[in-house]
């Protein structure tokens, strides 16, 4: 009898625990002070919103730059190009003032599209043809297939089996839309230089691949953007996650992103759905926004250790893997950097297929003592004699915070290709950077703003061994006021 009585009581007690309400079984901590169901749900779609603003940094840095080219009432298969080189109201990531862009934008939904370079000779480009994730298909021009030659190539879409037609670089896209960057080089700075190159870069043609029933190519769509509002830079907050869904909706999944699919379904994020969930996340968003930043910004920082020239801080901030991670779509079964890439592509744009035959950049944060680039500051940069360039080589000034020109400055960079640049005695030449141009220097000088920090970007197009071997070395910044 004294068992049974025991029997029923527990069975009591269990009754009574089951007949809590759902709401309080669900939001209540248990007995051993275990978190609820909800506070778990939160704290899932809490790290995994900072997962996916790591792992979609390439492809949301790429949807912003469409969206900006939309606004301007460009779309696919188009191109905008900059009529003059870039000032302050292009908004995208370190981005090059010291030559004219020109960006096609392609979409394959309605089938492969042809990319038309010409040949070098009266000008010549430096660019590469990236798709959605900013992975490189080729390089173009006379560091790229054509060699100078120019010629056809051929984008073509995800799953593509038709014949591929004769005359054509073929080139299999991954995702249905990407970008070119096509730099139409600048012998200097001068208006008419310019205009030479402004004219070389028209000659691109940009078009729909033409039936078997017509030869004939498509018109090509030029939109000038130059002195027009340009923003693409990163926003951490839910607009981040808006244009993420953008992309998810239109590109097709990759084997290798999959595991991706249900941690942003629960965020709101599906293909073919909307469900409401992305917007009632919005506030989760909008919170752990900065958190992504702040951690994207710390494995910047370590990025720049080991320097490229050993006691000094200018550095290329990925890992020396990187570049050949992204030329070959991540190849390596037993890596997938993805944190590497959102340091990459919070900080610019593109990627090479062969980093260091066109073009190669050196990034620093600091000056000589290991202090951040300060913009009330005064800094002289000393860059040798006999540059180790086939090209030119320039130096740009950006804002630490987001990565783009510095707003409202009268210029944003020097370099070889800069009219009046003052050298010195024996062939070197000092930059300053500094507020307000020192004595007789403003030729010279790059202007910063006092209210905050800033970023450097050397950059060499055409470097030659000696940058490599290290036998030409470019220094710190030095404090000089």
């Amino acid at each position: 009898m004294k068992a049974r009585q025991t029997a029923i009581s527990m069975a009591v007690a269990l009754a009574a625990c089951l007949s809590l309400s759902p709401s309080r079984a669900a939001d209540s901590p248990d007995s051993r002070g275990n978190s609820s169901q909800q506070e778990l749900i939160q704290r899932n779609i809490e790290r995994r919103s900072v997962d996916a603003f790591v792992w979609g940094m390439p492809a949301v840095n790429f949807q912003l730059m469409l969206d900006a080219f939309e606004k301007l009432g460009g779309g696919g298969n188009q191109v905008i190009y900059w009529s003059r080189p870039l000032n302050w109201k292009n908004q995208t990531l370190t981005p090059n003032p010291d030559t004219i862009y020109f960006t096609p934008f392609y979409d394959t939904r309605n089938g492969p599209v042809v990319l038309e370079i010409p040949a070098a000779g009266e000008g010549s480009i430096t660019g590469s043809i990236d798709d959605g994730w900013q992975n490189p298909l080729e390089d173009v021009g006379p560091a790229g297939l054509d060699k100078g030659s120019g010629g056809k190539y051929l984008i073509l879409p995800p799953g593509f089996k038709d014949k591929v037609p004769d005359g054509y670089f073929a080139l299999r896209s991954p995702t249905y839309r990407g970008f070119a960057i096509l730099r139409s080089n600048l012998s200097s700075g001068s208006d008419s230089d310019i205009a030479k190159a402004v004219a070389y870069g028209k000659r691109i043609r940009f078009y729909p691949l033409p039936h078997e029933s017509s030869s004939a190519a498509g018109e090509t769509h030029f939109v000038d953007a130059f002195d027009k509002p340009y923003d693409s830079t990163i926003p951490y907050d839910s607009r981040f996650f808006d244009a993420l869904n953008r992309f998810v909706q239109i590109e097709p999944w990759l084997e290798r992103d999959k595991a991706m699919i249900d941690p942003l379904a629960s965020l709101g994020i599906a293909k073919g759905k909307q469900d409401g969930a992305l917007a009632a996340n919005k506030a989760s968003f909008d919170r752990l926004g900065p958190e992504a930043r702040r951690l994207i910004q710390l494995w910047t920082e370590q990025a720049f250790v080991p320097p490229f020239n050993e006691g000094m801080h200018w550095a290329l901030p990925v890992p020396a893997s990187f570049p050949g991670d992204m030329a070959d779509h991540f190849a390596n079964p037993n890596r997938y950097p993805i944190d590497s890439r959102a340091v990459a592509y919070a900080l610019a744009y593109f990627s090479a297929k062969h980093l260091g035959a066109g073009q190669f950049y050196l990034v620093t944060i600091n000056d000589k003592n290991g202090n951040p680039l300060n913009g009330a500051m005064a800094y002289r940069l000393h860059v040798p004699a006999n540059p180790p360039v086939k090209l030119y080589w320039s130096v740009t000034a950006y804002d630490h915070d987001t990565h783009a020109l510095i707003k409202d400055m009268r210029w944003p960079s020097r370099g070889s290709n800069t009219p009046g640049l003052q050298k010195n005695a024996d062939g070197s030449i000092d930059i300053y950077f500094a507020p307000a141009a020192p004595s007789g220097k403003e030729s010279n000088w790059v202007p910063t703003d006092p209210h905050g920090e800033f970023e450097l970007l050397f950059r060499l197009y055409g470097p030659e061994k000696s940058f490599f071997d290290k036998s030409w070395k470019l220094p710190d910044l030095e404090l000089i006021k």
